[in-house]
Order: C-alpha cells, then structure tokens, then sequence
C-alpha cells in the first residue's frame, strides 16, 4: 500500500484539468482550493499503516489475498460492511470532513460489482470480467477513486430523451470498435480533485427510449477531454488564509462538475453500455452501502462536535457538566444514525457475484435520519459556543497576530483560556457547522424524498393490516375504493 508521500506524488504527476475561478490548477497538493481535501485522503494512507486501525482500513482483497485498504475491496459480509461504516466515522474523526474521493468510488465499485454479474449471467456479455481486471490492477496500483452518480437531469419532469438539450445526463454519443464517446456532465461529485480515477455509474433507472443513457465506466481524472470545475464551498472566502482559520493539514471537502466532452473510454473500462434494464439495479446497489455507511460519517463529525462543545464550554470558564441534557442529545444523534447503519449493514443480504448488500428498507430510513439529526448536533453546538462561533463574528488569524493590535484583540478574547486558544476552538465550530467541513447531509447520497419512496416501495402495508386483524379476530374483508 501507499505511503500519503507516494499518493501526493500520483496526483503530481497527472495532467492539470481542474479549475477554479477560472484558474487552472497546476497542483492539486498545494493550491488552496484543493489541497486541504488532499490533505484529508491523504491521512487514510498514514492511518492504514498505523497497527490500531488496521482492522478497520485494510482487508485482504478476495482477488488476490493481500493485504489492501478496505476503499478497494469487495465488501463480502456483514462483518466488512460493518468495518465500512466504523471506517467512515474514524475518517471523520480523524479530518473533521468528508473523505469521499474514496468513499463513493467503493460504493460505486460494488455496485457495478454485483449489476456486472448479473449483465454477464443473463446477457453474455464479458462486464464482470472487465471490471475484476481492473480492480486487481486497481489494488495493486492502491490508486484513489472517487464515484460519479449525478446528472445535471435538466427540467425533473421530463426524461433525458425528452430534454430540449439531451446532454442534460451523460450518455453515450457513438459506439467505435475499440470503445465508446461519451457527452454530457456529472454534477456536484465530492473529492475528484483527490482522486487518480473517476467511477461512473448511471444517475437513475432507464426505459428504452432512454437506453443510451445507461452507462458506466471508470476512467483517470485527466483523461483527455474532460473539464472539472471546483465549485464554490463556504470556505472560499478564507480559502487562501493560513493559520487557524481553516484546518489546513487535518481535512477539506470539495464538489465538482465533470464536463464530458465526446470523451473517448475504452472497452476495457466499459462496464455497461445500454443495458438499460439494469441501470435502477447498478443504483439500488449503490445507496445501500451508501446510505448504511453515512450513519457512521455524520457520527464521525458529530463525535468532534461534541469535544468542541464541551472544549467551548471550559474555555468560557463554565462546566460542560451545565449542559448535560444537550450533550446527551448530541449523542442520542450521533449512535442512533451510527446504529441505524450497523443494523442495515448486518441485517443485508448476499448477492451472487458475492458482494454483500445492506438492507435496503434500514439503508433508506437511516438517509432519513442523516437528513436531520446531524442538523439538530450543529444547532446544539452552535447554542453552546454561543455568538464567538455561530456568528462568524471572531477576527481572522493574521489579524490576532497583528504586530499593531492582535495583543489587544487576544487579550479582549481571553476568557478560562488564552485569546488564541479561544479563537481556535471557536473557529473549529464554525468550520464544522457552517464552513467546509459540513457534509452533503440533506441531500449526499440522494434526497430524502427519493429515500422515502424506496422506503414505501419496500413496505408491505398489507403485512401489517394483516397481522392487525389476526390479533383482533377480524375475518372481515375491509377495503376501500381508490378515487378516481
């Protein structure tokens, strides 16, 4: 496996694409709109060989038999489905954001897994070979891979083909001998900028008329014809200040668009190519692990929160031991969504091709959950720290070590602490509750009104009534007439 030096290299030595504020990016290790996200993946390499976490981040790979980080394997039991989700808070912990240049390239990873199988079984086709060839080379090569699901889609209520522009979702354009040509844009993909390779999966289930649609693939992140664009995150305003403003050496998030323009794959990284019966099935194997494994990173950032409430309480010369009650709810949060995603993880199902799957109908109401208890956490942390985090009223770094008046403003903010100290913790806060370090929890992984239709769509009402009228001694047909 990699040392976090030989990954910073791997990303030195690709082709500049990325830009941002219309600048390209020459160095995605040192430039200030990225380097923080870099930084963050990067700790993933130095806690992998670190002996106390090495159950959780590493595995050995049921291709090969070596030892690999757990972001390139085959999750293959509840056990390593469980490791997945304790992995992703331990990432959290460690960073205070999101990881996902890796995160949603595993799940993208087991998704195709699984639906390539499938492919292959029923239709012929050599999917499933392709993709165990290039995971093999993929492990040995310890290489960084984000996943790219969402399309930009256009107007929602009408279907890719029936777009006034039908590059709104990234579809195919010509089929050649050699490969495919590909059109179109993934939109707000986390941790490209971190990543040697891009996994793409399609954005939502297909019919027929919208086959060409369905594709997936995996391609470098520099690979010719391809534009990413870093979007704008709130830390953008302090983006380019040191000091302790923004964690520069702990963590960053970052989201992109990905500009498709007639991009050329190769057959040997197709992994499905119109097959359009099987687009909903490669995403429904995609939020499962997806939306079992959040529970953990919201936890993860949740558990900071939590020692930078209690941090904020002292440095203010008051006991954490005054607000007990809100401290409890903040755990309540954090192990009910941790909870949530071991349950779904343990309670999944295998699949054929051997990746197993969480349970979907726990997977999806654990979305719900994310989609709201991590919110509460930061109010709760917010209302502890009081104005100095939550308003973002707190003078930057260089001006605390202003040689003219930062002694004075340390000295205003001293409170059971030093000036800086306090500023620190506060500015902590204020990165995780309301700058970079905030996770996509609303709508990461989807929305939560598509998590509540699966949610529906897996439930059987009738189940229910059923059981209902055994225990009353009902015989009775009761029914009611849907209206027209």
């Amino acid at each position: 496996m990699k040392t976090s030096k030989e990954y910073k290299e791997s990303l030195q030595k690709m082709k500049p694409n990325i830009y941002k504020f219309s600048e390209l990016i020459e160095d995605v290790t040192m430039h200030p709109a990225t380097k923080r996200t870099v930084n963050g993946h990067a700790q993933i390499f130095d806690a992998a060989q670190k002996p106390e976490y090495n159950d959780i981040l590493t595995t050995k790979s049921s291709l090969t038999g070596k030892q690999i980080v757990r972001y390139l394997s085959i999750i293959g039991s509840p056990e390593d489905m469980i490791a997945n989700v304790r992995m992703k808070r331990l990432m959290f912990n460690l960073t205070g954001t999101c990881t996902g240049g890796r995160c949603a390239g595993n799940n993208a990873i087991n998704a195709m897994w699984a639906t390539t199988y499938n492919m292959d079984n029923d239709l012929g086709t050599d999917y499933h070979k392709r993709i165990k060839k290039w995971l093999i080379d993929a492990q040995e090569r310890d290489i960084t891979i984000s996943g790219a699901l969402t399309d930009s889609k256009g107007d929602r209520s009408k279907s890719p083909i029936q777009q006034k522009d039908p590059d709104m979702s990234l579809h195919v354009v010509e089929e050649k001998e050699d490969g495919i040509i590909v059109r179109g844009a993934k939109v707000m993909i986390c941790g490209v900028a971190a990543a040697n390779e891009i996994f793409i999966i399609p954005g939502m289930g297909y019919k027929e008329q919208n086959k060409d649609y369905a594709v997936s693939f995996v391609i470098p992140r520099d690979i010719e014809n391809l534009t990413i664009v870093e979007t704008r995150r709130p830390s953008d305003t302090r983006e380019k200040e040191e000091g302790f403003d923004i964690p520069v050496d702990v963590g960053g998030i970052t989201q992109a668009y990905l500009l498709f323009e007639n991009v050329f794959v190769p057959n040997k990284r197709v992994f499905m190519c119109k097959e359009f019966d099987y687009s909903l099935k490669a995403v429904m194997n995609f939020i499962a692990p997806y939306r079992a494994a959040i529970g953990g990173c919201v936890a993860g950032q949740g558990d900071v929160m939590i020692g930078a409430a209690a941090l904020i309480a002292r440095a203010n010369g008051l006991s954490e031991k005054i607000f007990r009650e809100k401290i409890t709810q903040m755990i309540i949060n954090n192990e009910t969504t941790f909870g949530m995603g071991v349950a779904a993880s343990a309670l999944g199902m295998k699949h054929p091709s051997g990746v197993w799957i969480p349970d979907q109908l726990l997977s999806n109401i654990n979305k719900i959950h994310v989609a709201t208890l991590p919110y509460d956490t930061k109010r709760i942390t917010q209302d502890i720290a009081g104005g100095i985090a939550e308003t973002g009223c707190l003078p930057s770094c260089q001006d605390l070590n202003d040689p003219k008046y930062g002694t004075l403003l340390k000295k205003y903010l001293k409170a059971n602490c030093s000036g800086e100290t306090r500023a620190k913790i506060a500015r902590l806060i204020e990165w995780l509750t309301i700058g970079a370090g905030v996770p996509g929890c609303m709508h990461g992984g989807g929305s939560p009104d598509g998590a509540k239709l699966i949610i529906n769509a897996k439930t059987d009402i009738n189940y229910y009534i059923e059981m209902a009228k055994r225990l009353a001694d009902i015989k009775e047909d009761i029914r009611v007439e849907p209206k027209k």
